[in-house]
């Protein structure tokens, strides 16, 4: 009963709410409906990525702790290699496999046979090397597309802003043009100014809470990244590397 209620009283503040809007834009300046349809575009986009940057970061979690626990279970190193296993969209396994890629190619040595026992120093610094670059490979990948919520979080205000700006000149040039400063002729046009700088917050401040999320996200992916490469470097030291 009292959702119901609740539920009743706000449909006559959403339609008054709703004929200011449409008042406001009836009263605004064809450079202010031009930068709020930009500003309509810039959310969409911004909506579009933050919604798909957070479903990739989630897959991305639950993928790396799958491969974990099955990389963790192996006895060898190159066990889940051996076996083919696939887990396309997992970043750890991306980075594994290249490394035991690296790894296969130097036991089997240009003759492509049979695996030697062990590697040389030098054939485990090569390992290295790729293992740095797949981390590096796989944090991009996770950090595409990041930057069009920075130019939201950044652009988006200052769009606003410039509608303002102009709304409230045009609105001071048509009061100078008619020669009075009464409210009834000038409260229209300043509030159909304003509205810009409210769309552009409206873009803003979600796209702010997403980035800061993402960036937080990504930089753990990356720090699991870096920690995975290098147990997998030890646990391939410890079992291939030949010592001198």
């Amino acid at each position: 009963m009292a959702a119901a209620t609740v539920f009743l009283m706000s449909i006559p503040v959403s339609f008054f709410a709703m004929t200011q809007l449409q008042f406001v834009w009836s009263q605004a300046t064809n450079a202010g409906r031009g930068i709020i349809m930009i500003l309509a575009v810039f959310s969409v986009f911004a909506w579009y990525m933050m919604v798909s940057k957070a479903l990739q970061m989630s897959r991305a979690k639950k993928l790396n702790l799958y491969f974990e626990s099955e990389y963790n279970g192996q006895k060898n190193v190159l066990g889940i290699f051996d076996r083919r296993l696939q887990v396309d969209g997992c970043p750890m396994f991306a980075v594994y496999q290249e490394g035991c890629m690296e790894l296969d190619t130097r036991l089997k040595g240009a003759s492509g046979q049979a695996r030697k026992q062990f590697i040389t120093l030098k054939g485990m610094e090569h390992i290295k090397r790729t293992l740095e670059g797949a981390v590096a490979r796989e944090s991009l990948k996770l950090e595409a597309g990041l930057i069009l919520l920075a130019i939201a979080v950044s652009g988006a205000p200052f769009l606003g802003l410039l509608g303002t700006v102009w709304g409230v000149m045009d609105t001071f040039a048509q009061v100078g043009q008619a020669g009075k400063a009464d409210l009834p002729t000038m409260a229209p046009g300043v509030s159909a100014a304003l509205i810009t700088t409210v769309a552009g917050l409206l873009v803003a401040i979600p796209s702010m809470f997403a980035y800061n999320w993402l960036v937080h996200t990504l930089r753990v992916r990356t720090v699991e990244l870096d920690n995975f490469a290098q147990s997998l470097v030890s646990k391939m030291e410890t079992e291939y590397l030949k010592e001198e």
